[in-house]
């Protein structure tokens, strides 16, 4: 049975709070280009991302299998 994907905070690559880099690691993308995206959002949307940055590294588990 396939083992199913979760949303985990990253341990290995993160820069503040690996929020980024496990996002990035479940849609298999680059780190570098989801933090680049989640600064123009924050910036576009009068810095709320920071905020949203803020509690998804409050609710998001921390990775414990990297």
């Amino acid at each position: 049975m396939e083992e199913r994907k979760r949303l985990t905070r990253s341990v290995r690559d993160k820069m503040i709070g690996g929020v980024c880099g496990g996002i990035a690691k479940y849609f298999d993308l680059d780190p570098t280009l989801v933090r680049v995206g989640y600064i123009l959002l924050s910036i576009f949307t009068i810095f709320s991302g920071v905020i949203a940055y803020f509690i998804l590294w409050l609710i998001i588990p921390v990775a414990t299998d990297e």
